[in-house]
């Protein structure tokens, strides 16, 4: 099979936990048994050891300029080291700052007025980049529509990582399907993270009879994530693509919340969710489901993104365009289109065989 060339937007902890995972799984093969971690082995013929990082773009002074091998694993990342990253030829390139640099953030990202800008487009289309891939910090709406515009511009498959809305906007959806161009998104859904846990319950008590009165997820870390979120002017669309991921799930209004509560900084790249949901059961006795869950924040959404990556491929290679809405339904909180789990992932297994 052909390489899948990608180019990342921000070198943080996820994009760390991705390029890791590239090394970690790179013997593994389509007849392999179950590899804990990954989802498949193969996707459409695609392994993780034929996607193949070609740019990578960030605005600290302390990446910019370093290979990538190594700028994953500077500061303030925080992720676990799993695996031992050779040399990869990859320089980090220094993207456009527009608002991915919240005021309260200026001492975690450190910028250097003297590293120039590159042009994306051009650096895209240089490395014969096929999917960019976005990391950028929650909030940065003007900066993750930028990014849009080069992957459009390049001709790029685009994976939208955060809650901010294009692939579920209509006018962008439109843009990437006139271009012929693959869009997978908004915001990633961890392999067993907290959104994913949420929905299954909701939707199991849904099928089993019982009637939901209230819900809510409290989450809390260390990471530059949690600390970025602590503005809540950036949380807007965090909260709305998090809440409308669970709520989706119960057929009737009820009270549901879910979102992030702080930054607890020696939990580092460790996730907490707090998980409660109230509901009656035979009878209308009320009975509840009261939940820890604790997990690498940024490990748990890359063994998703190495499946979107491959998908996004296998839709250039038809010559797919748009939203892929079955892979964005499965890998994504807040999709075009929301569906139950059992059902995106069915979709999305028959697009797979073709």
């Amino acid at each position: 099979m052909a390489k899948i060339r990608i180019a990342i937007a921000g070198v943080g902890n996820c994009a760390s936990s991705l390029v890791q995972g590239l090394e970690y799984y790179k013997g593994i093969k389509k007849s392999d048994d179950l590899v804990p971690g990954l989802m498949h082995n193969s996707v459409g013929g695609y392994l993780v050891s034929d996607i193949e990082p070609v740019a990578a773009f960030d605005i600290d002074r302390r990446k910019v300029g370093t290979d990538l091998s190594r700028a994953i694993f500077s500061e303030p990342n925080c992720t676990k080291k799993f695996s031992e990253v050779p040399e990869m030829g990859v320089e980090v390139i220094k993207g456009q700052v527009i608002d991915g640099v919240a005021p309260h953030m200026q001492d975690n990202f450190q910028v250097d007025d003297r590293q120039k800008s590159v042009d994306v487009a051009a650096v895209l289309k240089e490395s014969k980049a096929d999917v960019l891939i976005n990391y950028l910090p929650v909030g940065s709406e003007k900066a993750v529509r930028w990014y849009a515009e080069q992957a459009l511009e390049a001709g790029c498959a685009f994976i939208n990582c955060i809650p901010v809305f294009i692939a579920s906007d209509s006018q962008w959806a439109e843009r990437f399907r006139n271009a012929g161009l693959p869009v997978i998104g908004d915001d990633i859904k961890s392999l067993v993270g907290a959104t994913i846990v949420h929905r299954t319950l909701t939707q199991m008590i849904v099928d089993r009879g019982a009637k939901i009165d209230s819900t809510y997820q409290l989450n809390i870390g260390g990471n530059t994530d949690f600390r970025n979120m602590t503005d809540l002017s950036r949380l807007s669309s965090k909260k709305i693509s998090k809440t409308e991921s669970v709520a989706s799930q119960i057929p009737y209004e009820t009270y549901v919340y879910a979102g992030p509560n702080g930054c607890i900084d020696c939990l580092s790249d460790n996730k907490v969710c707090y998980l409660k949901i109230d509901f009656k059961l035979f009878g209308n006795v009320p009975a509840c489901i009261d939940l820890k869950l604790s997990v690498e924040d940024s490990p748990n959404s890359a063994g998703v993104v190495v499946d979107a990556v491959r998908i996004a491929k296998i839709a250039l290679d038809r010559g797919i365009g748009g939203p892929i809405p079955h892979a964005s339904a499965y890998f994504m909180k807040h999709p075009p289109e929301q569906m139950r789990e059992s059902d995106a992932r069915a979709q999305l297994e028959e697009f797979i065989r073709d």
